[in-house]
């Protein structure tokens, strides 16, 4: 048998950097570490980064080769590989302990960080839902005090994601806030998923529920001077914007923000503060039981 000629890299290797994609390395580490308390970032919201920093330029080549040499870079082990979020794996397993004590451990460990209703007394519960699966991690981060769940099921929602989210918000008032891109896919992917959530709700006999487009929005473009590209020629949905934008192209301490300020202002923060006191207590009370119990 033929050996294969490979062209890529394959497994963890040294790279020998020419002085282009060094500097492009340094400026990824350079981002990396302003936003360290919001990893992993996508690859995308490096790019803009990088972008708006004028180290590159706002071409899907520009994107591709960022895409290449983040990949040789974290192979090489320049920048760290839980800092990049670049899903594509699905694993469903088992949890086998070794023995009694690593089982206890565990469920220990599951009691001190178990989770209760934040939002319970609240008059509207809000739900965050998100069009690009990988920047749930940061969403997570910031809905979690509050206890604000994330949902991301990309692109144009399945039917399936529709029916369930229906079922769901529909029981009592919800209000979903929507982050996604500014372009004709995703202005449409939000007008479809409203439309179709409330619609299946009320043939269910359910509450409708409120959406709030969150981002990506005109005044958060101007006011943030995002880099805007034109339409897709192939994109023949309707589209007021003169221009298209990312959601990624957000800052990600900005997007918290933007975040962080539509949760605060829509909770009671004095019911969200009494819940996580009861929640503590309710903690400590699994634990001392089975402390108790061992």
């Amino acid at each position: 048998m033929s050996a294969v000629h490979r062209t890529r890299p394959r497994g963890l290797t040294p790279w020998r950097m020419n002085p282009n994609s060094g500097a492009v390395v340094d400026a990824v580490r350079r981002v990396l570490e302003e936003y360290r308390v919001h990893l992993p970032l996508t690859i995308r919201q490096v790019f803009y980064r990088l972008v708006a920093l004028e180290v590159l330029g706002k071409t899907e080549r520009d994107y591709k080769a960022l895409a290449e040499k983040v990949g040789r870079a974290r192979r090489a082990g320049l920048v760290p590989f839980d800092a990049i979020r670049d899903d594509g794996l699905t694993l469903r397993e088992g949890y086998d302990f070794r023995d009694l004590a690593a089982a206890f451990d565990y469920f220990d460990k599951l009691a001190a960080g178990a989770r209760f209703d934040l939002q319970a007394g609240q008059p509207r519960r809000l739900v965050l839902w998100c069009e690009a699966a990988g920047m749930v991690p940061q969403l997570v981060r910031v809905g979690s005090p509050y206890g604000v769940g994330v949902v991301s099921s990309g692109g144009f929602d399945s039917l399936t994601a529709k029916h369930d989210m229906a079922r769901k918000l529909g029981q009592v008032p919800h209000e979903v806030l929507h982050v996604g891109d500014y372009d004709p896919s995703g202005v449409h992917v939000f007008s479809s998923l409203a439309e179709d959530v409330n619609a299946l709700a009320a043939d269910l006999d359910l509450e409708p529920a409120a959406f709030t487009r969150l981002a990506v929005t005109p005044a958060q473009i101007a006011r943030l001077a995002l880099p805007t590209a034109p339409p897709k020629v192939t994109d023949r949905r309707a589209f007021d914007g003169a221009g298209t934008v990312q959601a990624e192209a957000i800052p990600p301490d900005e997007l918290a923000r933007i975040v962080r300020e539509a949760l605060t202002s829509r909770l009671d923060l004095e019911v969200v503060a009494a819940a996580e006191w009861q929640a503590e207590k309710w903690r400590e009370q699994l634990q001392d039981k089975l402390r108790g119990g061992a």
